[in-house]
């Protein structure tokens, strides 16, 4: 579209599918907006081939990079992720003496989104921060995110309560900007997939409704991961609904998982299905037609109850996030996820969450930080905190 010459240059960051799929309504916003220039940086498992082919997506999506950090190493130990978290601060670095951007956008709590933060330090450019205030005390995330707060100087979080966090570490009030859940906004603007659909595209069960999987490994313990992923699949042992795994992201361990949910499928061919990755859409349809959703992952705790999904939350990787009543937490053992899965997949449960609704929001977060983007004042008052 045709732009006037005093553009705002916005770079927004994404580092994988984690952060592409939420982000992708700001995006679209930026990019629809006359006085504002999308920059979209791509970068760390987007570049990597088992993670989904996720630069494909970008691209089926109409975005083209403005540049392309590539951090990611074969190992998921803790010494790889580190080094990792350098190679991202340079890369970062060189993207933003190439864009030359006038607000960097940056999403949630991982080590790489981190890395951009901190690089875009010695530049003195704004930093904006989608998803600040909250707690995962399961993982290392929560130290990257508390981090970011305090190198950004604008905060998009998504309930009072969490804004209120931010000002309990000191954040000044004008700073903050209560969104909801920029997620939410996918709903509204993704048509979703029948079963068949979901069937003919990835190749899943979903007849009887299936439970949707995607687990973890817990950063703060990741040397339990193998102990973790045993005691959830024996709970799964045990039940009979089909059963559809994603997998999980680019973490410390991140791999145990991986081979051991590989090897579970082999054990039950025609009763449990693998997708590395659904896409955004492909995930809520998943959504829409599972009878539950186990694991562990930040989508069970907001976006799940837009669905009335019943939620088995396991373990502490999300410990500390507000739960709606949808979501059922179980400990790392296999009987007890499996009376937590007994629950959420029992008509009696299931019709307790038929009014419920999302406390994360109500799915305009996109239009209202782009509002902010637009009209805020960038000047040495933003940029000194």
């Amino acid at each position: 579209m045709n732009r006037s010459p005093d553009v705002r240059r916005i770079a927004v960051v994404t580092v994988g599918r984690s952060d592409y799929g939420i982000q992708r309504p700001l995006l679209r916003a930026i990019d629809a907006h006359p006085r504002l220039a999308l920059q979209l940086i791509v970068g760390a498992a987007h570049l990597v081939r088992g993670f989904g082919d996720t630069a494909d997506e970008i691209a089926r999506d109409g975005f083209v990079a403005a540049a392309e950090v590539d951090c990611s190493l074969a190992a998921d130990r803790p010494g790889s992720i580190a080094r990792a978290m350098g190679m991202a601060t340079m890369g970062f670095a060189r993207a933003y003496e190439e864009t030359r951007p006038d607000i960097i956008v940056v999403l949630g709590d991982r080590y790489e989104m981190h890395a951009a933060a901190c690089a875009a330090v010695p530049f003195l450019i704004p930093l904006a921060h989608i998803g600040g205030g909250s707690t995962t005390r399961g993982a290392i995330d929560d130290v990257f995110r508390n981090s970011i707060t305090k190198l950004s100087h604008l905060h998009f979080c998504e309930t009072e309560a969490f804004a209120g966090q931010l000002q309990a570490m000191g954040e000044d009030a004008g700073r903050i900007h209560v969104t909801g859940a920029l997620g939410l906004d996918n709903l509204a603007a993704l048509p979703l997939l029948s079963p068949a659909e979901i069937t003919g595209r990835f190749g899943c069960i979903i007849d009887p409704a299936p439970l949707l999987v995607t687990f973890h490994p817990e950063t703060r313990a990741w040397a339990e991961t193998d102990a973790h992923i045993a005691a959830l699949l024996a709970a799964l042992e045990a039940q009979a609904a089909p059963i559809v795994f994603t997998y999980p992201n680019a973490d410390t361990a991140g791999q145990v998982i991986i081979r051991e949910i590989e090897a579970f499928a082999r054990r039950h061919p025609g009763r449990v299905s693998l997708v590395p990755h659904f896409g955004t859409a492909g995930y809520f349809s998943m959504m829409r037609h599972a009878r539950a959703m186990i694991g562990n992952s930040s989508s069970g705790i907001i976006e799940a109850a837009s669905f009335q999904l019943p939620v088995v939350d396991i373990g502490r990787r999300q410990e500390g996030r507000f739960r709606p009543r949808n979501v059922i937490h179980a400990g790392h053992d296999a009987p007890a996820i499996g009376a937590a899965i007994a629950q959420a997949v029992s008509d009696d449960f299931r019709r307790t969450l038929d009014d419920l609704v999302n406390p994360y929001g109500l799915g305009d977060a996109a239009r209202r930080m782009v509002e902010v983007l637009d009209q805020i004042v960038i000047d040495s008052d933003l940029v000194v905190k």
